[in-house]
This record gives C-alpha cells, sequence and structure tokens, in this order.
C-alpha cells in the first residue's frame, strides 16, 4: 500500500468537504434560501463534530452564502424578488461588457477551453433532459472563464468574486424550472459563436439576451421556486 493513502485527514480538508457538501445541499434545493441552519442538526447528518462545521459555516459566511440574522441564528441567504430582479439587472450590464471586452481579449486557447467547457455541459444529464443545468466551480463555469478572459481586474472582482457565489446558486435553481436548462444551454452555444466569430457587438448581444431570459424565467417562477423560507419554514410572502 502506498505510504500515501495512509496520511491522516487534515481537518482542512474536512471544512473543506464540509463546505462542499454545504453548497452541494443550497444548489439542489436540500437547504433552501432562507432555510434556518441547526448545527446539531447538520453534524448529526453530516457525520461530523460541530467545530469543523462551524469553520465551514463560517466559510460560507464569508462568501455571502450563509448569513446570521439577530434571534434567528444562521440560514441560508435569500434574495427577495425585487433584490434578485436588481442584482440580475446588474449582472445584465456588466457581464454584456464583459463579454463584449473578451470577443477582441480571448485567445486560441481561452477560445479552446471555452469549447471544452461548453461541450462537457451539453453531456451532463440534466441538460440533454432539459431537467437542470447544475453548475460546476468557479473554474468550470463558461460565464466565470468568459468573464476572467475579459482581463478587466474590476469587472472580474465584481462578477466573479462579489456576486458569483450567491448568484451561482440562483442560477442552478432557475435551470431546474422547467423548459429552462435546454433554453440556457442552446443560448452558451450562441454566445460562443459570437466569441469565436470575434464580434463584440453580437456577443454582447447574446450574452445581454441570455441574461434577461434568465430573469425573466425567475420572475415567472419566483413565488413557486425561488422564494426564500419565512423564519418558520414556510415560504415568505412575496414581496
Amino acid at each position: 500500500m502506498q505510504k500515501s493513502s495512509l496520511a491522516p485527514i487534515s481537518r482542512q480538508s474536512l471544512v473543506e468537504t464540509i463546505v462542499n457538501r454545504l453548497e452541494t445541499a443550497m444548489m439542489d434545493g436540500s437547504l433552501a434560501p432562507g432555510e434556518k441552519l441547526s448545527e446539531m442538526a447538520l453534524a448529526r447528518t453530516l457525520g461530523v463534530s460541530r467545530g469543523p462545521l462551524r469553520e465551514a459555516i463560517r466559510q460560507l459566511e464569508g462568501r455571502k452564502l450563509i448569513e446570521r440574522i439577530p434571534n434567528v441564528g444562521a440560514r441560508v441567504a435569500a434574495f427577495s424578488r425585487e433584490a434578485l430582479y436588481e442584482l440580475l439587472i446588474i449582472r445584465e450590464a456588466l457581464e454584456g461588457i464583459a463579454c463584449r471586452i473578451a470577443a477582441k481579449e480571448m485567445t486560441d486557447e481561452d477560445l479552446a477551453r471555452l469549447e471544452e467547457l461548453l461541450l462537457a455541459d451539453g453531456c451532463k444529464e440534466g441538460v440533454r433532459k432539459g431537467t437542470d443545468y447544475f453548475l460546476g466551480s468557479n473554474d468550470r463555469d463558461i460565464h466565470s472563464h468568459i468573464v476572467r478572459c475579459c482581463r478587466n481586474e474590476r469587472l472580474v472582482a465584481m462578477l466573479c468574486d462579489d456576486l458569483y457565489d450567491l448568484l451561482r446558486v440562483y442560477r442552478g435553481k432557475i435551470s431546474a424550472i422547467s423548459g429552462r436548462a435546454t433554453a440556457a444551454y442552446e443560448e452558451h452555444a450562441k454566445i460562443v459563436d459570437a466569441l469565436k466569430a470575434r464580434d463584440p457587438d453580437s456577443a454582447e448581444a447574446a450574452m445581454r439576451e441570455h441574461i434577461r431570459n434568465s430573469r425573466r424565467h425567475a420572475m415567472d417562477h419566483f413565488d413557486t421556486k425561488l422564494a426564500p423560507l419565512a423564519p418558520s419554514g414556510r415560504k415568505a410572502d412575496a414581496q
């Protein structure tokens, strides 16, 4: 047996595993927006002690995926209808600009990587069946790749750091609404074609159209699919 296989599991590795599990649960709906988190219940469910669980929760707080509410405690972060609408308006404008710049800045290697990501997404069962389009980590996400390829540090910081994590959860949930996964993939393909053609106008237009369609879908289904839970555990009233 190789010596490396006997290496002890570090606390940091355990914390990272818990972070990944909690983030996945937020993506697939096991933990709903606004849901209160019980450390005792989560520790029991995950089979871990509360020490590394608390550290994982602190990390997710830092990424704005978990928030602490006075007299309530820690809960999964959530947007109201108005907040989600406003953020998607901002995202449309900023990602449209990033896509325009990327059309001129992307190298052949960048474009090859973009095609790889699109192909990998097309092989996902949820995309093929049109049931969901759950997103990979930052380095496996088409949107993140395009933004980073615009090579504008301020745009990258705003879209890949400040907004990325929480919006990624909502993007995954939006894609799981009936019919959206297939349409989103086709829109991604249109964006990729425009970038390969190095056409800034078409690239920006395709990205803006894609995010507008996602926003429209989110608003149409917010109350039934995306509304946060109230502290009681029931869906909060639409704002």
